[in-house]
């Protein structure tokens, strides 16, 4: 192949990801446009938390990346790839639109979904705070966890511009500070054990979420629980090949991309 040639893409039946948080600093989305610009479907699900409108309402914050991810997505719907939106808790805004049933730009938007993989299994695909109990009945506790968080993921991006200095690549200091806390691990456990069960109560043979930020997949209780993670902490995607294989990609270790330094917010210009 020249250098002229268009690189090549890799195509996907089904692409799944989810906790983008487009409006917040530690959003990845320079490294989710790399991802999207190599990559082709015949489905996308947006699985919920795409845009972040609680860290919006309180201080806003937009920068050229996160417009590139939003154009990258609708030139895949434009281009023939049916994207399905279910919005999360901190998209819950557009949960508003549901009872419309509309279709924006080629996305339609779900409150859930079941997918048909290619050896005719069937999962229920959803973000999963409905399951969450501190979201679903304590909302000023997640908020107050969502500041904690937000406070982490500083510390986050000062690591990882200290790691790039030194020439190693990213890693989620955030997340491994999540896996080391006893009773994050408990609720997480507790989270996956409900969405599985929830999948098994429907008849089906999985289910793929987001909302708690930590990529797996495992069988609970004879049902496959995906977790298809987030483009803040890990980087990660699910996707589905033509046979049906399902795979979790971390793009940030898939490729040893090294932390970039967020471009500055957009700052509207006077008229």
């Amino acid at each position: 192949m020249n250098a002229t040639s268009p690189e090549l893409k890799t195509h996907y039946r089904t692409i799944f990801i989810s906790d983008i948080h487009l409006g917040t600093r530690g959003c990845r989305a320079d490294f989710l446009a790399d991802f999207l610009r190599r990559v082709t479907c015949d489905r996308l699900y947006l699985v919920g938390d795409i845009i972040d409108g609680w860290r919006l309402r309180k201080s806003w914050y937009w920068d050229e990346g996160h417009d590139e991810v939003l154009r990258l997505i609708l030139r895949m719907a434009r281009s023939g790839t049916e994207v399905t939106y279910i919005p999360g808790n901190h998209d819950e805004m557009f949960r508003n639109w549901l009872p419309l049933g509309l279709e924006v730009g080629g996305i339609k938007l779900r409150q859930d979904a079941v997918h048909t993989t290619a050896d005719n299994r069937r999962f229920l695909v959803m973000h999963g705070d409905e399951f969450d109990s501190v979201v679903r009945y304590a909302k000023f506790l997640a908020l107050l966890g969502d500041w904690a968080y937000t406070t982490a993921l500083v510390i986050n991006r000062w690591f990882n511009a200290v790691r790039r200095r030194l020439g190693y690549p990213y890693w989620s200091l955030s997340a491994w500070l999540k896996r080391q806390v006893k009773e994050a691990v408990k609720a997480i456990d507790r989270f996956e054990t409900a969405l599985a069960a929830e999948a098994k109560r429907r008849g089906l043979d999985g289910v793929v979420c987001g909302h708690i930020h930590h990529a797996e997949m495992r069988t609970v209780n004879g049902v496959l629980y995906i977790n298809d993670g987030d483009w803040v902490e890990s980087c990660t995607a699910l996707v589905e090949y033509q046979d049906g294989r399902l795979e979790l990609i971390d793009w940030a270790e898939r490729n040893r991309l090294s932390f970039l330094a967020p471009r500055p917010a957009r700052v509207p210009q006077a008229a």
